[in-house]
């Protein structure tokens, strides 16, 4: 019978090695069984998001799936929920804890689910970049743009400093709304989206320049600052950057009627060859909506893509790389993981929750908000 109301008590404590064992030895069939019978028993007060790069079998339980662009805007527009389980990685379960009524308790299977990218920028090297840009112009003619693979601080200080949260899908547009208003902007942590973005909109290469926060003024100086349109931060994202120019030429020459459809995280080289490029969503949509019998290469992350293969049969889907390009950290959400934080909730117990102090929570939803109320 599903229950009303749960009275459940939080834990932030992750599962033990004896806990997880028990689970890892359970055979795939009993998992999904035991998965789908605390799901039944939780019923609506739960609900599932999960991101495009999860695996099949976590995918499988997803209520809601999505990039982090979609999952941002889900997770703002939920009412009925108690409980969400964020199949992702640790800024989005943020996200969704920043966006969600305080009702809500937001939790991540294993809170090991980090991301290498958002590792790349702290709060500390972004308010020191701020006071050494300080040196050299006026900070309040810089807008601070945040990708979203970044943590709560870090929208925090986007949102103290009036600037904004992007994500892949909607980068360019809000590249416009930060130029409406101010002369420069300081863009963190992936330096590839931000060029690539920037290229498009047609600044040039000379008025951008790389952010190393290893060296004083970033590796820069005062003049080039001065001169600059664009702020990169030197951050990347281990999956996208393993895509290369050469991978472009081998479809070219073995597959000449394939089209190469390529994520905004790689590098300028390989995204100036492609023939599409866009968001996980926008990949979505082009080989969903694309004739049978297109051919397509795709350099995005390798669940995604085997998902294609496997949901468009009539369409031939290769992936870009010769290499595995999976996202690690998002792998570690998997069935022992995500059964073991159901049946706990199910026992009244909120395991793992993600919980963004209050204040850090308000400006960056402040951040947030702008994000999504940018078209």
């Amino acid at each position: 019978m599903p229950l009303e109301v749960i009275d459940a008590r939080t834990t932030n404590r992750s599962a033990s090695s004896a806990e997880l064992d028990g689970y890892r030895e359970l055979s795939h069939e009993e998992l999904t069984k035991r998965c789908r019978a605390a799901k039944e028993t939780l019923g609506k007060q739960l609900l599932i998001l999960g991101h495009h790069y999860q695996q099949d079998e976590v995918i499988a339980f997803a209520d809601l799936r999505g990039d982090s662009f979609r999952l941002a805007r889900l997770a703002s527009e939920n009412k009925d929920c108690s409980y969400i389980i964020f199949c992702g990685v640790h800024f989005m379960a943020e996200t969704a804890d920043i966006l969600t009524p305080p009702h809500v308790q937001v939790i991540l299977p294993d809170l090991a689910a980090g991301c290498s990218m958002a590792d790349m920028a702290d709060l500390d090297s972004v308010e020191r970049a701020w006071e050494e840009l300080g040196d050299a112009v006026d900070t309040q003619d810089i807008m601070p743009v945040t990708y979203i693979n970044s943590a709560a601080d870090l929208k925090a200080f986007c949102g103290k400093h009036g600037g904004i949260v992007c994500t892949s899908s909607n980068a360019r547009a809000v590249l416009d709304w930060s130029f409406q208003q101010r002369g420069k902007v300081l863009f963190f942590p992936d330096q590839h989206l931000g060029r690539n973005t920037a290229k498009a909109m047609g600044i040039p290469l000379e008025e951008m320049v790389l952010w190393d926060p290893l060296k004083p003024m970033g590796g820069n100086t005062v003049d080039s600052i001065r001169r600059a349109k664009v702020l990169l931060w030197k951050g990347h994202c281990s999956v996208h950057q393993m895509f290369k120019t050469q991978h472009v030429e081998y479809f070219r020459k073995y597959h000449p009627q394939a089209k190469i459809l390529v994520h905004p995280e790689c590098s300028m080289e390989v995204v100036d060859m492609a023939d599409l490029v866009g968001s996980t969503e926008f990949i979505l949509r082009t080989v969903r909506d694309a004739p049978d019998g297109s051919e397509w290469a795709i350099g995005t992350e390798l669940h995604l893509v085997h998902r294609l293969k496997q949901e468009y049969p009539t369409k031939t889907v290769h992936f870009l790389s010769t290499m595995v390009c999976m996202c690690a950290t998002m792998y570690r959400i998997d069935l022992p993981h995500l059964c073991w934080a159901m049946e706990q909730l199910v026992q009244g117990k909120v395991v793992n929750r993600i919980q963004v102090p209050e204040e850090t929570a308000q400006f960056a939803r402040l951040a947030l908000e702008r994000m999504l109320s940018v078209r």
